[in-house]
């Protein structure tokens, strides 16, 4: 088996659906693969729904909700691949994105993990590739602060540099990763939501394997923010997913000790 492709689901069955047609529909000639969809304990019926349209999909369903990390990570144990293709339910692959970042990673052998362009529906660029996060960054970009800070976001979010050449990256966001099969190639569980990619991407780097941009490949990626909904000082006593944000920043910036912008390698 060449490639397993992972989707999770938490109450996202018409997206999780369109996601894994695309999948279905992509490119995937000469790689030998398995698609994966895990259910996070949804109780939403995706999974006569999955039986009855895509027999050909490994369905796993989990008794609680794992987060995305968790949801990831049961997959990929369940894999039998080198390599696993992480998308969010929400995501899109065009025809070829499959083939693209598949190429590149088994031709270069130290890439631990490679992503592609990330696209909003109306096709406009979405910011996917970043640089690591110094501790207040979350801060500026979640309150009035970011307002004379951004000089620090654009840097953050690397507006500044052009995106439709290939690079190495500090980390990219989770929505779409192809990931080498390693040790330590599993979300760390610490993280329920947020901050999960950032601290995998770190240790692909920890662990003297590099972490890729390659625009060659697209997906149309319906990015909604559901923890910046709501004014920054209000969303954590009404939204469950502000709330997670805040603790795995805090989490990582303890895991790592980390107050500067220097990779780890």
């Amino acid at each position: 088996m060449d490639l397993s492709i992972i989707v999770v689901n938490y109450k996202s069955v018409v997206k999780t659906l369109s996601c894994v047609q695309s999948v279905l529909a992509a490119n995937l000639e000469n790689i030998s693969y398995e698609v994966i969809v895990v259910d996070n304990n949804s109780r939403d019926g995706l999974e006569k729904t999955i039986k009855d349209k895509f027999p050909q999909v490994i369905f796993i369903s989990s008794s609680t909700n794992l987060g995305m990390g968790g949801g990831n990570n049961l997959g990929i144990k369940a894999s039998a691949s080198n390599f696993s293709l992480v998308l969010n339910p929400d995501t899109l692959v065009d025809r070829e994105t499959i083939q693209v970042l598949y190429k590149y990673i088994i031709k270069n052998e130290t890439v631990g993990i490679v992503g592609p362009k990330l696209l909003n529906p109306d096709k406009s660029l979405q910011y996917s590739c970043a640089h690591f996060p110094t501790f207040f960054t979350p801060i500026l970009r979640r309150t009035f602060l970011g307002w004379f800070a951004k000089d620090h976001i654009d840097w953050f979010l690397m507006k500044r540099v052009e995106h439709d050449t290939i690079k190495e990256v500090d980390w990219l966001m989770g929505s779409c990763l192809m990931i080498r099969k390693s040790d330590w190639a599993l979300f760390d569980k610490r993280f329920f939501m947020y901050f999960e990619d950032i601290d995998l991407c770190r240790r692909s780097w920890h662990n003297d394997y590099s972490v890729v941009y390659n625009p060659e490949a697209t997906i149309i990626h319906d990015h909604q923010r559901d923890s910046a909904k709501q004014v920054w000082f209000v969303a954590p006593f009404f939204k469950r997913v502000a709330r997670e944000h805040i603790k795995s920043w805090l989490k990582y910036f303890w895991k790592w000790k980390y107050l500067n912008n220097k990779k780890i390698k």
